[in-house]
């Protein structure tokens, strides 16, 4: 209603009927989707002299002398910036910092729907990463976690790492550590479906990017047989000598068996399919993987192996899409993560941490697994509440926990 004040609908002809070319996309965005909303009322002269001067007044020389106290009688404990520069945005790439605004502000919107998390998008004109650390930095005071978003790989590598360095307040690359999170916990239950263990799977990501390098570095972590990395040439293997620093690290802890070659050549045999690339992998190449195949092609909105091919050579198939079963949606973990991380007051957001998420993750459909279920609905309400405490545990026993 309020955005309908300042911003009216222009959606409708002077007649007052819909419009024919009434898109209800722009309908929904028409004044933005989300709007600042008090929490204590301002009725009279006796709330205003509370909620303003100069009952804020004693607020404000309490926390200047006991710092601290800024997470109890301010909202800082409970909010969080939702950060981009616009330079890599959902599918559509390099669109700027103002077009970002609509992804942003439905970022914001789903930390409050499914974590209780307030969240304030926030779309930066800069794109050096001292410029953006320096920005952020900056603003971290009235925040206690940043969430970052849709920034370009390999920055968002340095980006996050830099920040983490100078704050004490979790920083999380969400399309790095929630797309890693998810997948560890439908892989997880995809093995159980199937009879075998982390341990047991050969696993091939396409896609060396912000994603790939995060999904690799967590399921070396929670134990996978053996994952190799695949980017534009071929397998991220420590024999090439055009590799990033990045992906230079990656070859380091990835593909313990020495493969080179292309893509098609590290899945032949393969357990494990995880594309978070785009681009298409040929249905010969599917069918050289090993029998009892899991294939999670997340790619949006043409995954990497379509889902009719897939279900010919796979046991479970997932994808990024909401209209196939096992969808491999960010949202299943970054509310609870950051809920569970602010309600314990952690100072960053650990290995620990990410994999006590993706366990608790999984553990919600433990008694419902099934081929076409190793992960439960963003709208399941026991996902949050499961992620959230299993996160706060684990900050507590990691050490990073401030109350």
């Amino acid at each position: 209603m309020a955005a309908e004040i300042v911003n009216p609908r222009s959606d409708k002809s002077t007649d007052g009927t819909q419009d024919e070319f009434f898109d209800p996309a722009f309908a929904l965005h028409r004044g933005g989707k989300m709007a600042v909303q008090a929490t204590v009322p301002v009725r009279d002269k006796d709330d205003l002299s509370l909620a303003y001067t100069p009952g804020v007044a004693k607020v404000c020389s309490a926390i200047a002398e006991h710092p601290e106290l800024v997470h109890d009688y301010t909202w800082k404990s409970q909010v969080v910036a939702v950060v981009t520069d616009g330079s890599a945005v959902l599918g559509l790439g390099d669109i700027g910092p103002e077009a970002s605004l609509p992804v942003m502000e439905g970022k914001a919107i789903l930390f409050k729907q499914f974590g209780g998390v307030d969240a304030v998008p926030i779309a930066l004109d800069c794109r050096e990463v001292d410029d953006i650390v320096e920005t952020v930095v900056r603003l971290a005071p009235s925040f206690g976690g940043v969430n970052l978003e849709d920034i370009s790989a390999p920055r968002c590598f340095e980006v996050e790492r830099k920040l983490q360095e100078r704050l004490d307040i979790p920083i999380f690359h969400d399309d790095q550590h929630g797309t890693a999170v998810v997948t560890l916990a439908a892989l997880r239950n995809a093995a159980r479906v199937t009879d075998r263990t982390l341990g047991q799977l050969r696993a091939v990501i396409s896609g060396a990017g912000a994603a790939g390098v995060a999904i690799a570095k967590i399921l070396v972590e929670a134990g996978i047989g053996d994952v190799a990395v695949c980017d534009r040439k071929g397998i991220v293997s420590q024999d090439r000598d055009d590799l990033t620093d990045v992906k230079r690290e990656l070859a380091g802890f990835t593909n313990k068996a020495g493969r080179s070659g292309t893509l098609a050549s590290a899945l032949d045999g393969a357990d494990v399919f995880i594309g978070v690339s785009g681009g298409t992998v040929p249905e010969e190449a599917v069918a050289k993987m090993a029998e009892n195949a899991l294939i999670f092609a997340m790619a949006n909105p043409t995954p990497e192996i379509h889902p009719d091919v897939a279900h010919k050579y796979a046991a479970v198939v997932a994808t990024g899409r909401s209209d196939y079963p096992n969808q491999i949606n960010n949202v299943l973990a970054f509310p609870g993560i950051f809920a569970g991380a602010l309600q314990v007051r952690a100072s960053r957001i650990t290995e620990g941490m990410k994999l006590a998420a993706a366990e608790a993750l999984a553990a919600v459909v433990a008694d419902e697994l099934s081929a076409e279920c190793v992960i439960p609905s963003p709208f399941d309400e026991r996902v949050a509440p499961a992620v959230t405490a299993a996160v706060a545990a684990a900050a507590r026993a990691e050490g990073v926990a401030r109350r």
